[in-house]
């Protein structure tokens, strides 16, 4: 059996709340061994005061050894096992902007960047663009055409903009054609399946048209595509867990995501400040939420230790305003860790907090990876974050006689 039908059986409804807070790639290293991560050198009170009070431990994305991407990462903090539900980033880029998906459509989530005149890489973001910049490049591209072919361009945030393609007989089994690199070309699409040779063949042909279309522009003059995907099918919260989930976050990718969950998508915060704003407007009508906090993991991206320990004391600063509505349950992680050391995603275990009214503490002093090596929740597998929330929320009933 696996945890999913268990939880539909064991589930029961009261009046708790549960908060679920993700700092995006929260976890780190320490720039010199024996020193402080970013979390551990970031001054955060709040969650520091929690994790005396709660119990603390590390959460494993997917398995270990395995470095996530974001989707996966989110998964599992939802209690979906990220590798059975596998799901592309354009799927999410474009369901987080409110593009309805069909049955048999491809989402690409794509980025702006820079070429020389050779056709290499300069920057894979271009400068991470503002979206008052790349918006109407976007807007450009929907001059692509392909016969037999519908072609949707939609701005996203800053460098990101979401392309789908509908037509028949498209899947959406094709490689990232972004290297991970400066200094070469962008990859040609690649079909890793003989059913995606034809959306293969597409990317391609966008590709060629866009670069043609966006040719002597200085802010961005090229595009990569990533999370080339069809539309997936997860059982809801509601099924699941019996829970009422309303997701606040700034970024669309993550908003595509939690209604991919069956999530309400709940105000248009574009601040931290404003999410608690929204999480306080809609506290009486959810039993779930989901907040979102990007820049831990743009930060780490960026390789700006500095940078990402002073958006980690901007993480702790939501805390209070969190507690002051009294929730049962209050989980404190990531989706993956992003150490501003390797200046990417990670497999190393994620630093997990949960508090509860009837949870079991441990000896915690602090919320970091040092502490959370010995914390009583131990080292677990983030798809069962959702059970022990909804076990100290008293929502699961006893399993058997």
């Amino acid at each position: 059996m696996e945890i999913h039908e268990l939880l539909r059986d064991l589930h029961t409804k009261n009046d708790t709340k549960i908060v679920l807070l993700v700092g995006d790639g929260l976890g780190g290293l320490p720039q010199t061994p024996g020193g402080k991560t970013e979390l551990e050198a970031a001054a955060t009170p709040h969650l520091d005061a929690l994790a005396k009070e709660g119990i603390l431990g590390g959460t494993i994305p997917v398995f270990p050894g395995i470095s996530p991407g974001s989707g996966p990462g989110h998964l599992g903090l939802f209690g979906y096992d990220p590798v059975k539900y596998l799901i592309g980033r354009g799927a999410l880029e474009a369901t987080g902007i409110g593009f309805e998906l069909r049955e048999g459509d491809v989402a690409i989530r794509c980025n702006f960047c820079t070429l020389d005149s050779a056709g290499n890489i300069t920057d894979r973001r271009a400068g991470r663009i503002p979206t008052e910049q790349s918006a109407p490049l976007a807007i450009q591209l929907r001059q692509v055409s392909i016969p037999g072919i519908e072609i949707f361009v939609e701005p996203v945030k800053e460098h990101r903009f979401v392309v789908v393609l509908r037509g028949e007989g498209l899947e959406g089994n094709v490689a990232d054609t972004d290297p991970q690199a400066t200094g070469v070309p962008p990859l040609a699409p690649q079909a890793l399946d003989p059913g995606s040779e034809k959306t293969a063949t597409l990317c391609a042909e966008f590709v060629k048209q866009a670069t043609e279309l966006l040719k002597g522009e200085s802010a961005a003059n090229g595009c990569t595509l990533r999370g080339i995907a069809a539309k997936p099918t997860l059982p809801s919260y509601e099924e699941i867990y019996g829970l009422r989930a309303a997701a606040i976050a700034v970024y669309p990718m993550y908003k595509g995501l939690a209604r991919l969950a069956g999530m309400d998508v709940v105000g248009d915060a574009k601040t931290l400040s404003d999410q608690m704003e929204v999480l306080k407007e809609n506290w009486e009508k959810y039993d779930f939420f989901f907040l979102h906090f990007k820049y831990t993991d743009s930060t780490g991206e960026d390789g700006d230790f500095d940078a990402k320990v002073k958006r980690t004391e901007q993480l702790d600063t939501c805390v209070p305003a969190i507690m002051e509505l009294g929730p049962d349950v209050f989980i404190c992680t990531g989706d993956h860790s992003t150490p501003a050391m390797l200046a990417g995603h990670s497999w190393h275990p994620v630093p997990t907090l949960l508090w509860a009214k009837h949870c079991r503490t441990d000896r915690c002093e602090s919320f970091g990876e040092a502490e959370c090596l010995h914390g009583g929740l131990g080292q677990i597998e983030a798809k069962y974050l959702m059970s022990l929330a909804l076990a100290n929320a008293g929502r699961l009933n006893k399993f058997g006689a």
